[in-house]
């Protein structure tokens, strides 16, 4: 046994490669569950178990987006990149503790939390950014060098600072990582769609950005371009920009720019 941060951490005798992190996730409030699940994930490896026990204490007393009861805990622990085992029935609410028991997969956590300006949708993780822990983390991407030239971040690669510091947060709409997204099925898109659907009710992002015209054509409108989307998400405003990716030729640099910061602009004058 041993501690990694606040977690404690027991190793499987039947299996030395597998660990059990144990976790209290308490005295918080429902904003701070989804940042607390993705530092959960970060410091478990895949096929590691987390053993969470929720108890909801604290409340702000006064009815705002930060209080409303989140989704159901299903829902968050894909967001977080876990697959539930057992417990997670329902939605967590204040004074009523939940444990739950799940395993960490290979892929990456959602970074979002209230009030975000924008929330940037990938398609789903590729396996190089799943391992490496940061979304279109491959260098021949070009998310993040379009994202710093447009103002949306200040710092290359690092998705804790856009949502601390810039209100930018990150997600996908298919949690499950590959080597290309040209694998995904419409029935992942279609599950994804709702699950943002919930999430996007919940925390109410002043606009979503989906990266790749793919998966919002297979899930919601085949015949989508790029711009704004007349179809929202929970009540937030949608976005639909051409992939990042390298492989991506019929798109520049600054053609990618232009379209974040239509997206930050639209974004703006939504919360405004």
């Amino acid at each position: 046994m041993g501690v990694v941060g606040n977690l404690v951490v027991e190793s499987d005798d039947g299996n030395e490669s597998r660990n059990t992190y144990r976790r209290q996730l308490d005295d918080m409030a429902y904003e701070d569950v989804p940042g607390a699940l993705a530092a959960a994930h970060a410091e478990c490896s895949p096929g590691d178990i987390l053993s969470a026990e929720f108890n909801l204490t604290r409340s702000r007393g006064v009815q705002t987006v930060d209080d409303r009861p989140p989704p159901n805990v299903d829902t968050l622990m894909i967001g977080a990149g876990f697959e539930l085992l057992s417990g997670g029935h329902g939605a967590l609410k204040h004074g009523e503790p939940m444990a739950v028991e799940a395993v960490r997969l290979r892929t990456l956590p959602d970074y979002v939390a209230p009030r975000m300006s924008v929330l940037i949708c990938g398609l789903n993780p590729s396996l190089h950014s799943a391992d490496m822990g940061v979304g279109f983390g491959r260098r021949g991407n070009r998310f993040w060098p379009a994202a710093l030239a447009a103002g949306l971040v200040s710092i290359d690669r690092d998705p804790s600072d856009a949502l601390d510091r810039h209100g930018v947060g990150m997600t996908d709409m298919v949690k499950r990582a590959t080597t290309r997204a040209a694998s995904l099925t419409s029935g992942e898109y279609r599950s994804g769609v709702d699950r943002l659907s919930e999430i996007c009710q919940w925390l109410q992002p002043g606009l979503v950005c989906m990266v790749g015209l793919a998966g919002w054509r297979a899930a919601v409108d085949r015949h989508a371009g790029a711009g704004l989307q007349a179809e929202t998400l929970g009540g937030s405003a949608v976005y639909v920009m051409p992939s990042t990716s390298g492989l991506n030729a019929h798109s520049s640099l600054s053609d990618l720019t232009d379209h974040l910061r239509r997206a930050a602009d639209l974004a703006a004058s939504t919360i405004g």
